[in-house]
């Protein structure tokens, strides 16, 4: 469905971004905006500003920011028409129903016309598991114990043995080389096309919203790899999504089961264990955690039923402190003698299941078990290295009060005197040797994967900070752009924002809710408007007179450097004299701000 900017205009005009927010994250008045804790990364500090005057959010931490669209968007996950029905409804508004006409169609964004596909590609594999070529596949699925309803339920299916099959049916449906190549689901190259699946037992993976957004694919039998994703699209991100999600949503339950893969998943949901849910094949993110705690906010407990193997503890305690920080208290299922979930329902049935679902371990007296178990505590040296690294596991937890309640609990079981423990962890703590929280460390590889912070000019930090103003104060508009104009913005994504926010301004009005409407679909131009919006704010300390002289050096910065600029391009003698008697009149030009 197409949207007219009229439309648009009024859902976000009738989507007060505070009280939007403030239904999902607990806000603060402070001076003229609100705080909160973000929703989209875990923290203990807020960082999180919601400003009413410009209908906007930033994080300070995380770098997200927006309008009241985006903000659904990115929670909700959901798609630019979803989010904007999600608010018409909210504000009790009717949106205008009618077919888009052939160029509205064409403009449809990309995400849709993907998920469109999607859902196709999944109808297919399921009637293609239901012929006689998909015979074996089925017969593969009900051997595992499967049921047709949980087949259905799933939407499990078959991905043919013959080449380009599903490409062939997908170009019969209308879809481009171009829109096919962003779907992850087909590979075309010069020499032609192949589908990505070919010869699997077929996965949808949905995201929480019940929308198919990716594919898993088993062999059946021997091969390699053992299963296959979708790469990343722009519907798949393999951090942030969860298998099962959407179902376990429904259950309103207290805590939710976490597992490796999507026949635990699918062997539990079977099982009566509908709030199962599993991460993909991948270790879990901080991302799939946040999401998790966001979708499931009845959950308090997060039970961990992974492998027993090796693998299985090892990512058990890498996903320890990740729930914790998000607020979940983990615990850990025994599932021995057997290796996974789908394995021990098949030999000891579900009641067995739910009872050790209920007696799960507490996940701190959990590595205290494996940490004991690596050590040989008859020898003196192993036992104080238990108790060391026993310690720097208790130094994880920051609150005082719970800190000393799990010491207590963890001498009391490994027979340690309470406060000979203690004391180790306090000296611990305090010479800084505890064990590093896990979650910021999560935080710092995925700043460095996504690129070290490219430091920025004088000029160029100028130029955003004048932006800010701008935008804070419109009153000032008149008098600045006396002195500076779009051109003299040198960054090019700051120039292309100053080109919307001079335009606007001079028709009167700085919507900058409207503005970063703009940057709905590029995540990382709407991160860096919303800070740039919202950079004025930490110069509110700052009196009248400080904050006038900071517009100042500013706009002479700016000018500056889009002098030098011109100088270095200059091609000809007349641009050289021209650049060379720009930078002379900077020396002699004087500002003052009038209030």
């Amino acid at each position: 469905m197409y949207y007219s900017e009229d439309v648009i205009a009024e859902v976000r005009q009738r989507s007060d971004i505070v009280d939007l927010v403030s239904s999902y994250v607990a806000l603060k008045r402070r001076g003229r905006d609100y705080v909160g804790l973000c929703p989209f990364h875990s923290e203990k500090t807020p960082s999180f500003s919601v400003s009413p005057e410009r209908q906007s959010f930033h994080c300070f931490g995380c770098g997200v920011g927006g309008n009241a669209i985006s903000f659904v968007m990115q929670y909700e996950n959901l798609s630019f028409p979803e989010a904007l029905r999600f608010l018409a409804a909210r504000a009790g508004m009717q949106l205008p129903e009618r077919e888009p006409s052939a160029a509205e169609q064409r403009e449809r964004s990309l995400k849709e016309r993907l998920l469109e596909m999607h859902k196709l590609a999944a109808t297919h594999f399921y009637q293609l598991l239901h012929t006689e070529e998909g015979k074996h596949a089925y017969q593969y699925l009900r051997q595992r114990g499967l049921s047709d309803e949980t087949i259905r339920k799933f939407g499990l299916g078959f991905s043919s043995k013959r080449p380009g099959e599903l490409y062939r049916f997908l170009k019969q449906k209308g879809y481009s080389d171009a829109e096919l190549r962003e779907s992850g689901l087909v590979t075309i190259e010069e020499r032609g096309a192949r589908d990505k699946f070919w010869n699997r037992v077929m996965f949808p993976i949905m995201d929480s919203n019940s929308r198919v957004i990716a594919f898993g694919g088993r062999v059946m039998g021997e091969g390699e790899p053992k299963y296959l994703n979708s790469p990343e699209t722009k519907l798949f991100d393999k951090s942030r999504n969860l298998y099962g999600l959407n179902y376990a949503r429904r259950t309103r339950a207290d805590h939710v089961i976490l597992c490796e893969g999507y026949m635990d998943v699918i062997a539990l949901h079977q099982a009566g264990f509908a709030n199962a849910v599993a991460s993909l094949g991948t270790a879990l993110t901080e991302q799939q955690v946040l999401h998790l705690k966001r979708t499931l906010s009845t959950a308090a407990v997060a039970v961990l039923s992974y492998d027993s193997d090796n693998a299985g503890v090892k990512a058990a305690r890498r996903a320890i402190p990740l729930l914790r920080g998000a607020g979940f208290t983990p615990k850990v299922l025994s599932m021995q003698p057997h290796k996974d979930p789908d394995e021990f329902i098949k030999a000891l049935g579900r009641e067995a299941y739910a009872e050790r679902v209920e007696n799960a371990r507490n996940a701190l007296l959990w590595e205290v078990d494996i940490i004991a178990g690596q050590h040989d505590l008859k020898d003196p040296a192993e036992k104080t290295a238990f108790y060391q690294e026993t310690a720097a596991l208790l130094c994880s937890f920051s609150e005082p009060l719970e800190r000393n309640n799990y010491v207590d609990a963890v001498a009391h079981e490994q027979m340690i005197p309470a406060e000979a423990l203690r004391d180790l962890v306090n000296r611990m703590g305090g010479a800084g040797m505890g064990q590093r929280s896990e979650q910021t460390q999560i935080r710092r590889e995925t700043r460095t994967a996504a690129g070290k912070k490219v430091k920025e000019s004088a000029a160029e930090k100028s130029q955003k900070l004048l932006l800010g103003f701008m935008a804070d104060e419109p009153q000032l508009f008149p008098q600045l752009s006396a002195w500076v104009s779009e051109s003299d913005f040198t960054h090019p994504f700051y120039r292309e924002l100053a080109t919307k926010l001079f335009a606007a301004l001079r028709q009167g009005k700085a919507d900058i809710a409207a503005l970063l409407n703009d940057y709905v679909e590029d995540l990382d131009k709407e991160k860096q408007a919303a800070a740039i919006f919202h950079t004025s704010k930490l110069a509110e300390q700052l009196s009248l007179q400080e904050r006038d002289q900071a517009i100042i050096d500013c706009i002479r910065s700016i000018k500056k450097d889009a002098a030098d600029q011109r100088l270095r391009q200059s091609t000809s003698a007349e641009e050289l004299q021209a650049a060379m008697r720009e930078k002379a009149e900077l020396q002699r030009l004087k500002l003052s701000i009038r209030r």
